[in-house]
């Protein structure tokens, strides 16, 4: 499975954002995916995750309420909604994928991608 995130940008704080996280591969449904951020200086962060069906999502305390995740098979993609942003909101997002089960866990991911700059001003 080959990932691909985009949808980053600048926004001022309060804005929305909506990441998009295209994928490869004709088995992607058996996927979950997580969307992971890594703020300047600091560790890579947990941030949602979503099931293969998409009936389960899963989220940081951080952004929950404020962040949706969903996905859409049939096109191999998954978004995360980000609503209301705030400045700690800020770093690079990447998206993850592994097989059956959804993980907070970035060492229990088997795919990556690139990441995307997400930069929310005050």
């Amino acid at each position: 499975v080959q990932l691909q995130a985009f949808g980053g940008g600048s926004v001022q704080a309060g804005a929305s954002l909506r990441l998009s996280c295209a994928a490869s591969g004709r088995t992607f449904s058996t996927y979950a995916v997580g969307w992971f951020r890594r703020a300047p200086g600091k560790d890579r962060e947990y941030t949602a995750a979503i099931s293969p069906g998409g009936s389960n999502t899963y989220y940081a305390d951080s952004v929950q309420g404020r962040f949706i995740i969903s996905r859409d098979n049939s096109k191999n993609t998954v978004y995360l909604q980000m609503n209301s942003l705030k400045p700690e909101d800020t770093g690079v997002y990447y998206c993850a994928s592994r097989r059956l089960l959804p993980s907070q866990a970035a060492d229990g991911y088997d795919y990556w991608g690139q990441g995307t700059q997400v930069t929310v001003s005050s």
